[in-house]
């Protein structure tokens, strides 16, 4: 117990002043202390990693791997030594493996994938099947290093499929396979003020709530950015929060010395995505007020709501796509990011009218990659960051990864009914009623709600029961920790603070991703009866 006490102290001490992340490691080891002592398991809905993965695509990926490897020993076989695979004839002795292995995990979908190169993408049946057998034996450095140029083309279809629902756009996106999307942020920021385009002091805006990194990020001293929040803060006539962004918060970025907007769509932890009017009333700022700003949007979570359209869909020029596999397809080991800019961008032309001094600075930065540094995309400066442009010829993400990540796609593309993105919406929805059942609160449906997080306001949740009296004694005398304490210290229950995203101070987090569905019923059974606990406390103090 005394080891119990010290946790609980540490705990209080640094809350509110370091990651939320980081303090959700300190809560789990006090809610490891109590299920030893009590008789209930560990529940962390903390973190958003997916309990469920996308086993097709990677039986199919294992299966091709033996392809490779047989590929490879056909060249030279010397017991544990073999040779690298041969573009030559591979297409016919694909065709005879897949004859020959019909009951191989993922053979089906295999052949449907290597199909839609050949049939759809018109590739050459040597050339894209070598490009995957090279790529997954993984013998070469990544060439191009940017990307791979038949895997750049489908993962580019499934962006499009994804993101902008295939709205035709007239021109293609150039992508950058990256190690997960916190990686192409990382690299985002760095080029950025690597080119001059943002320097030290620059105004920035952060629409929030937002993931954590892109609040601590800008205040690094590398950076010192000048932060405006554009806040989630619009409730409806009830008093209840969409988590949607109000007009006068969006107007704050007509202000042109806000130079970059960073944006997760759908937010993070809200998960709500951006309503059409807010699109529409950004496309006329940036048409009308703000033609120069740069727009990062992170739309990690955009397959998880129903017809989702990224800004790459509505301002292109404007925005640099971020994305990552890792929460759809159970991914977050393998580290699967791209980086997506618009052939045509606002990023090249801040490039070209640069005055002659940051001209030169980069010039100097990149001569030792190109005769003609002024002509090197945007795109192809981040990929060349990356890797402290020294190391330019090195940078890439490793050829497993890129193959693993068509695949992904690949399954995403052939599968016409969208059966595996239902059933993944399914989870996320069958998880928030049953945790807001606990809670004894109904669910408001909401058509942007990707499901994946939800914020939950316990000032909200007191005022809407018993008044605006109960929500002032819950502020007087408490702090919103004192709730996340006792979860886990009496029901071994992990959850985050809201306040650690930019989020009302009172809210709290609950990822709806990684636990399995009953677990959301105790978690709100368990939430409801300490916050009842609080009322009844209330309740006697005003009785005395």
């Amino acid at each position: 117990m005394e080891n119990f006490s010290v946790q609980r102290k540490e705990i209080e001490k640094v809350y509110g002043k370091i990651s939320p992340f980081e303090l959700k490691d300190k809560l789990i080891d006090l809610a490891e202390e109590s299920r030893k002592s009590g008789a209930h398991s560990l529940l962390d809905a903390g973190r958003g990693n997916p309990n469920w993965i996308a086993a097709t695509p990677r039986e199919a990926f294992f299966t091709f791997g033996h392809f490779a490897v047989e590929e490879s020993r056909r060249v030279w076989n010397d017991r544990d030594l073999a040779g690298m695979p041969r573009k030559e004839g591979i297409s016919e002795r694909f065709l005879d493996y897949v004859k020959n292995n019909e009951d191989a995990p993922g053979i089906e979908l295999l052949s449907k994938m290597i199909n839609y190169g050949v049939t759809v993408k018109g590739f050459n049946a040597d050339q894209w099947i070598y490009e995957l057998a090279d790529g997954i034996i993984g013998d070469n450095y990544p060439q191009p290093d940017r990307m791979l140029k038949h895997i750049e083309s489908v993962v580019h279809d499934y962006l499009i499929q994804e993101l902008c629902y295939n709205e035709p756009l007239e021109r293609k996106f150039k992508i950058f396979a990256v190690e997960g999307a916190t990686a192409g942020m990382c690299y985002i920021f760095d080029s950025l003020i690597a080119n001059n385009i943002l320097a030290k002091g620059d105004k920035i805006a952060l629409m929030a709530p937002i993931f954590t990194p892109y609040l601590e990020i800008p205040h690094l001293p590398r950076y010192n950015f000048e932060v405006i929040k554009v806040l989630a803060d619009e409730v409806t006539e009830d008093g209840e929060r969409t988590w949607q962004y109000p007009q006068e918060e969006i107007e704050k970025l007509c202000d042109p010395s806000i130079k970059a907007l960073f944006i997760v769509n759908p937010s993070n932890p809200p998960s709500r995505a951006m309503k059409a009017e807010t699109v529409n009333h950004l496309k006329d700022i940036v048409e009308n007020h703000n033609p120069n700003l740069m727009i990062i949007s992170d739309d990690v979570y955009g397959t998880f709501v129903e017809e989702f359209r990224s800004l790459m869909a509505d301002l292109p020029y404007n925005t640099i796509g971020v994305y990552s596999f890792s929460k759809y397809f159970g991914v977050t080991g393998w580290r699967l990011g791209t980086i997506a800019l618009y052939e045509d961008n606002i990023f090249d032309k801040l490039l070209r009218e640069q005055d002659i001094e940051r001209k030169e600075r980069a010039r100097r930065r990149y001569s030792g990659i190109s005769t003609n540094p002024d002509k090197i995309p945007f795109i192809d400066r981040i990929v060349a960051d990356s890797r402290q442009v020294a190391l330019n010829h090195t940078a890439g993400l490793s050829t497993p990864q890129q193959v693993q990540m068509a695949f992904f796609s690949l399954f995403a593309i052939v599968d016409r009914e969208n059966r595996y993105k239902q059933l993944t919406m399914d989870i996320c929805r069958r998880r928030q009623r049953l945790l807001f059942d606990g809670l004894g609160l109904k669910l408001r449906e909401d058509h942007f709600d990707a499901a994946y997080y939800t914020q939950f306001d316990l000032l909200e949740w007191a005022s809407n029961n018993y008044g605006d009296e109960l929500a002032k004694h819950l502020q007087e005398n408490y702090k919103p920790v004192d709730v996340l304490l006792r979860l886990a210290e009496e029901s071994s229950i992990v959850l985050l603070s809201g306040s650690g995203f930019n989020g009302p101070e009172w809210s709290i987090r609950i990822s709806l991703a990684n636990l399995n569905d009953q677990s959301y019923s105790k978690i709100g059974q368990v939430l409801r009866k300490i916050l009842e606990d609080y009322a009844s406390e209330w309740k006697e103090m005003k009785n005395v």
